[in-house]
């Protein structure tokens, strides 16, 4: 399996993976998949700003992705990210989202950020909470009912992780 930069030539695949989880799944409250051209603007919003946006491909196919955003957008949070991953419906518990996170993980931390942060949908989502934890980030909390999909409300898992120094030091 290979973990490279994404390429606008890999967002239908893209598209493609993240529409199955909007439709089915927890991971994202968007209850509409977005269009591709959507898709796109999301992608170039990323990259533009030099976050990484990654895919893991294996034999040409790609089998999930990730990218990391800032966290919030005001100046005090300019040192922390959250990150994205999505794993193509079948691919799970392959390694492909440990693959992706654990790039991310190195590529945010040679950025000076300091702080990484999860938000994970569902406090069911063990998948994601298991992976999450198997890269060193830590439970930081529960937001209880933030989201409503499927007829019920849904949870919001935060995990965190300090990249380099992390707080120790002023960057």
């Amino acid at each position: 399996m290979l973990v490279r930069p994404a390429a606008p030539q890999d967002l239908p695949a893209i598209q493609s993976i993240y529409a199955y989880h909007v439709l089915y799944g927890l991971a994202s409250f968007e209850e509409v998949p977005p269009a591709l051209d959507e898709l796109r603007r999301r992608f170039e919003d990323v990259t533009k700003q030099g976050l990484p946006y990654l895919v893991a491909e294996e034999k040409g196919e790609v089998l999930g992705y990730g990218y990391c955003s800032l966290y919030r957008t005001r100046s005090g949070y300019r040192y922390t990210l959250e990150d994205s991953i999505y794993v193509k419906n079948g691919q799970q518990g392959k390694g492909v989202g440990k693959a992706v996170l654990k790039e991310l993980i190195a590529i945010c931390a040679k950025l000076n950020c300091r702080q990484l942060i999860a938000v994970i949908g569902d406090s069911a989502n063990a998948g994601s909470i298991r992976l999450h934890a198997s890269l060193g980030f830590v439970r930081a909390g529960m937001l209880r009912s933030t989201g409503f999909k499927f007829g019920r409300w849904v949870d919001s898992v935060y995990m965190q992780l300090p990249l380099g120094d992390g707080d120790g030091t002023k960057p």
